[in-house]
């Protein structure tokens, strides 16, 4: 037997989409990125002038400088050669831009900042995620003997988080898969309506709503005694 569903709808919400604004300018920042998007990471906000700047992180256990800027005895803006093709500094605004986002790009990034003179200015600790977004969800349902409705929302994506309503209440007691990638939720026979998944992570939120009907035909009860 199967479950009788409408429509389909497929609602999506992106939280950052493609492109991620994030302001570091503050020590401890977090950002988090699209895997194969764009993040722009505000270093600075400029007043007069960009600063020397270095902007490190650890590989190996050793320090590589990913972005150095020196404005004696002439401007030099330093991209590191892993990341150059696409990487850019804005100098009028102090951003820095990552294009086509790798894992390889999420680290513990240290700014160091210094004055024409050399001399240390500030140091701040910054940390980028590069995630991947979860996919549009893919709900399967199987009717159970006593008339129950088994639903399953699958996606893709890192670190997913489901969450269900019925008719816009909250549904409890589901059933994760191992990784996460599934999500079950058992309907007892009484119930039916709109059906709504959420699945999200820190990059997007994706919703699918389907309109659940008791299960067709009889049902089967195990005899007793």
């Amino acid at each position: 037997m199967k479950a009788l569903f409408g429509l389909l709808v497929m609602l999506a919400a992106v939280s950052h989409g493609m492109e991620t604004p994030c302001d570091v300018t503050l020590d401890g920042a977090q950002c988090y990125g699209t895997l194969g998007g764009t993040v722009f990471l505000q270093l600075i906000h400029v007043v007069s002038g960009v600063p020397d700047i270095s902007l490190k992180t650890k590989s190996n256990d050793a320090a590589k400088i990913i972005l150095q800027i020196r404005n004696k005895p002439h401007k030099i803006v330093k991209i590191h050669k892993s990341i150059e093709t696409r990487a850019h500094f804005f100098i009028n605004n102090g951003t820095f831009r990552i294009d086509n986002t790798e894992r390889n790009d999420s680290a513990e990034y240290r700014l160091d900042t210094f004055n024409a003179d050399g001399e240390a200015l500030g140091t701040r600790k910054l940390q980028l995620f590069i995630e991947a977004p979860v996919s549009s969800p893919q709900l399967s349902s199987q009717c159970l003997t006593h008339g129950e409705i088994r639903v399953s929302c699958s996606s893709e994506g890192d670190g997913p988080q489901y969450s269900w309503t019925l008719d816009g209440h909250p549904l409890r007691d589901t059933e994760a898969s191992p990784g996460d990638k599934t999500n079950t939720i058992t309907l007892k026979r009484d119930q039916s309506g709109d059906l709504t998944c959420t699945v999200k992570n820190n990059i997007n939120s994706v919703t699918v709503s389907k309109i659940i009907s008791p299960c067709e035909g009889k049902l089967l009860f195990n005899k007793c005694c």
